[in-house]
């Protein structure tokens, strides 16, 4: 086997790897996230140096680093020749052969579906020979392309773009599996989460010939693939509108110095003015107690996703977190998304957050929801997605999607609101919103498997 060493950099919170190759002294890097200091501490604990930095498409998910790791390294930035991008990078193209170092070859293979300029890269090691006397297939970085039983999605490019997209994938998908043994890794960009995978795998780590096996792009006729991955695909955040032009305009380094400090006037006098002022804390602490009129978006869940789905794009925002660290986590979060520099930033609690009386709501379970029914009427609502609430919910529920929810305040009935969701995190958030809106409100921090357990009648096919 070959001994090249291929280091996975997680971004859980976002669902994406990044990825550092090197053979001991040299080394390369496949699509990097914004916060480049990772990579630059990883090339630091292996004494390696960085020659080369790959791009597998323009993303949609988040901002690249790559630019900036290529300007801060002096490595080249190869990116696909047909991009229309506005830096200088060095271009590749299909079936061209890159040497890294005297043993990585990388070679470009074109494989649209993601994106029509979508590109995998095949690493060999020149180092090593297989059975047949050649170089040894090492792995290929698939990007958006062949993901762990998944493929990327075909539709962020627009629906009229949708139909030919998704069968170029099937068909990058098969090319990938023709050209690559089984023995090859598959190492993914997409598909531990992020809203670019059509669907989702619990795999931490493939090959071709296990996906040849299992992926329902290699299993499947054509036109099944395409017919159930459509009806299969669900909204994405609406933050990726902004990330292509961002990634074409090549992005700088970030800045991830603290933000400026904000006592609980300015605090006040930015809520009152529009802007957002967001509770890091989990949201069991902020239901107990917040400063009026913040919202809540806890660290401990889909953090930068979902506030970059619901925030107006160029809102200020000023962040609010027990310390300095959970401070600079959003923000590493956030520059990862294109939302750079936080209008200010304040730590401790919200007693000194506010200069007013602090707001709180309840929380409850789903047993007591179905209580609570039985004595009086009450507004049920469910911000799920439509499709998880068209599959099954509770019968009476009003539907309105957490994405959707900040734009139809006011379509939610009156009275007092029991809010949930499938886990509790979009319900935290939801709540905040509608006490910041000055609702009665109860949020309930429950898994929505334990409805129907509880007595709380279910309708819909999955029901």
């Amino acid at each position: 086997m070959s001994d090249l060493t291929v280091i996975a950099i997680e971004t859980p919170t976002l669902g994406d790897r990044s990825y550092l190759v090197h053979d001991g002294e040299v080394a390369l890097v496949v699509d990097p996230q914004r916060d480049i200091d990772r990579v630059l501490g990883l090339l630091d604990e292996h004494g390696v140096r960085l020659t080369h930095v790959f791009e597998t498409h323009i993303h949609n998910d988040y901002v690249t680093g790559g630019l900036a790791l290529a300007q801060r390294t002096g490595a080249q930035y190869l990116v696909n020749g047909e991009d229309d991008v506005s830096f200088t990078r060095t271009p590749v193209a299909d079936g061209q052969v890159v040497e890294v170092g005297g043993r990585m070859r990388i070679t470009a293979l074109a494989t649209p579906g993601h994106t029509f300029t979508h590109l995998s890269y095949a690493l060999t090691d020149a180092g090593s020979r297989d059975e047949d006397g050649l170089d040894r297939a090492v792995g290929v970085f698939s990007g958006g392309s062949l993901l762990f039983g998944a493929t990327g999605r075909p539709d962020l490019l627009g629906p009229e773009h949708t139909h030919d997209l998704v069968h170029h994938q099937h068909a990058s998908a098969h090319r990938l599996a023709d050209l690559l043994p089984d023995e090859a890794e598959v190492y993914p960009t997409h598909g531990f989460g992020s809203f670019c995978s059509a669907s989702q795998s619990d795999a931490t780590s493939s090959t071709i010939g296990q996906e040849k096996r299992a992926n329902p792009v290699l299993t499947q006729d054509e036109q099944t693939y395409v017919d159930e991955l459509l009806a299969g695909l669900g909204p994405w955040p609406a933050y990726y509108a902004h990330m292509a032009p961002a990634n074409a305009d090549g992005p700088s380094e970030p800045d991830l110095s603290p933000p400026g400090l904000a006592d609980a006037a300015e605090l006040r006098r930015r809520i009152e003015a529009g802007e957002w002022v967001v509770d890091l804390r989990n949201r069991t602490a902020f239901a107990a107690g917040h400063a009026p009129g913040t919202l809540n978006f806890g660290l401990d869940g889909g953090f930068a996703t979902y506030l970059g789905w619901l925030i107006s794009w160029g809102t200020p925002l000023t962040l609010l977190g027990e310390s300095a660290d959970d401070v600079a986590e959003a923000q590493r979060e956030l520059v990862r998304i294109g939302i750079d520099r936080p209008a200010a930033h304040a730590t401790g609690g919200p007693e000194g957050w506010s200069d007013r009386p602090l707001s709180s709501f309840a929380t409850a379970t789903f047993a007591e929801l179905a209580q609570v029914r039985h004595h009086r009427e009450v507004v049920v609502l469910d911000v799920r997605r439509a499709d998880e609430h068209d599959a099954a919910r509770i019968a009476g529920a009003v539907n309105v999607p957490l994405h959707e929810l900040m734009d139809r305040l006011d379509e939610v009935p009156s009275g007092e609101v029991w809010v949930h969701c499938a886990g509790g995190y979009r319900a935290s958030v939801a709540a905040s919103m509608l006490d910041a809106a000055g609702r009665s409100l109860v949020a309930i921090d429950d898994s929505f498997d334990n409805a129907e357990k509880v007595g709380l009648h279910l309708v819909g096919p999955e029901a």
